[in-house]
């Protein structure tokens, strides 16, 4: 079965609107059995962007996903990125061999650098020697696409934006609480737009913060199958959604399917319920506490984990 595909900025792949997240199918209670399951139902699905990176679950993630993707020429049929923790060229070519032999691949769809939400973030990756370890990776041939995520504030996205003229990708927090917080939709979608690099969404539900009682969420004013809409209706190639069971993979796959971008009017009363509880940030803890930060790089950084 299919589902609708949007081209990913420049680089001539189309992907499925809905991604799938490494970090919730690598969640130890799911079960390696169980995990391989929900990732065939998932390709089966038309889910062909999968999402991970190295430090996710201390690499389990990884694992799972690439002997999920062995078998039946499943490789084959997905768009794969993982991310890259390191900041300095030794630790980056190590994470990138670790990362393609967990995955059992020859060459990673796309690499995007990990979580630069620290503000020297981008200069390290620059004068440390970590983009031209991608950059000879993408010449080499084991990386195709090269990118960078983060949850934090626009100017850190911005200044990352200016280290390279030529990022494929920016992977960053999309929802309806964004519109009036720190707000990537803003601030920095557009300017990716200009140089035609592909925003992919994340956080659609504030990483989990934002729902309350199971389908209500941001205190009660929006339902989850509003936000994947909203998210999904914003200028992003895909959405990155975590998936711990087959109920929700299920789920997410039929508002994908279904999907339709929201009319003016529909969004306007969505806004309006969420403002009175967005603005100040109360949904959205991964961009004003350390509290969504990977423990990898709160140890780079310097602070307790």
């Amino acid at each position: 079965m299919s589902l609708p595909t949007r081209p990913l900025g420049k680089t001539g792949a189309n992907v499925s609107i809905i991604c799938l997240g490494g970090w919730h199918i690598g969640q130890p209670a799911i079960g390696d059995g169980e995990a391989e399951r929900i990732m065939h139902a998932a390709i089966d699905e038309g889910v062909t962007f999968f999402d991970n990176a190295w430090d996710y679950h201390e690499g389990r993630s990884e694992e799972i996903m690439g002997k999920a993707l062995a078998t039946g020429s499943r490789r084959q049929k997905v768009f794969l990125m993982t991310k890259n923790c390191g900041r300095d060229a030794a630790t980056s070519r190590q994470h990138l061999e670790d990362s393609l032999r967990r995955l059992q691949t020859d060459v990673i769809d796309l690499w995007q650098f990990h979580e630069i939400n620290y503000d020297n973030d981008p200069e390290w990756v620059v004068e440390r020697g970590a983009l031209a370890v991608a950059l000879e990776a993408q010449k080499a041939g084991k990386v195709r696409f090269i990118g960078f995520t983060g949850h934090k504030a626009p100017h850190i996205f911005l200044n990352m934006l200016g280290k390279h003229t030529n990022w494929d990708t920016c992977q960053l927090p999309v929802n309806v609480c964004d519109y009036f917080y720190r707000s990537s939709i803003h601030e920095v979608i557009p300017e990716l737009k200009k140089k035609n690099v592909a925003a992919i969404g994340m956080k659609s539900l504030g990483g989990g913060n934002m729902v309350d009682g199971g389908r209500i969420v941001a205190g009660g004013v929006a339902t989850v199958d509003e936000c994947l809409r909203f998210a999904l209706s914003q200028e992003i190639a895909s959405l990155v959604v975590g998936i711990d069971s087959m109920k929700v993979l299920m789920q997410d796959v039929a508002i994908a399917r279904a999907f339709k971008p929201m009319e003016k009017a529909e969004t306007e009363a969505l806004l309006a319920r969420v403002k009175t509880v967005a603005s100040d940030g109360r949904f959205e803890w991964s961009k004003s506490t350390q509290a969504y930060d990977g423990p990898y790089h709160r140890r780079q950084h310097g602070f307790p984990e």
